[in-house]
């Protein structure tokens, strides 16, 4: 299992949380509360973790590519909901 991870510094993590998992609800199987969120993509898992440091993301597939296609799924969400604190891009790390 392939395993990448994020961070993303930030006060309004609980909102970007629960706004991603309600988004990614209408395709995936998501569970979720205000600090702790998981998504079951096909090939893999994204947990979102909220706290008063930021969001912190996790990727977990069997490939690179599940890995590649659930980053950018998440990436270009987040980026999009979080566009007054001008984000460009996450750092993933293994």
């Amino acid at each position: 299992m392939i395993e990448t991870t994020a961070l993303v510094k930030t006060e309004f993590a609980t909102k970007y949380l629960v706004q991603m998992c309600k988004h990614f609800a209408h395709k995936v199987d998501v569970e979720y509360t205000d600090t702790r969120g998981e998504c079951r993509f096909d090939g893999g898992i994204a947990t979102f973790d909220a706290n008063a440091e930021g969001l912190r993301l996790v990727v977990k597939a069997q490939t690179e590519e599940a890995v590649a296609w659930a980053q950018a799924a998440i990436e270009s969400h987040l980026v999009r909901f979080a566009f007054r604190e001008n984000l460009e891009g996450l750092v993933w790390q293994r």
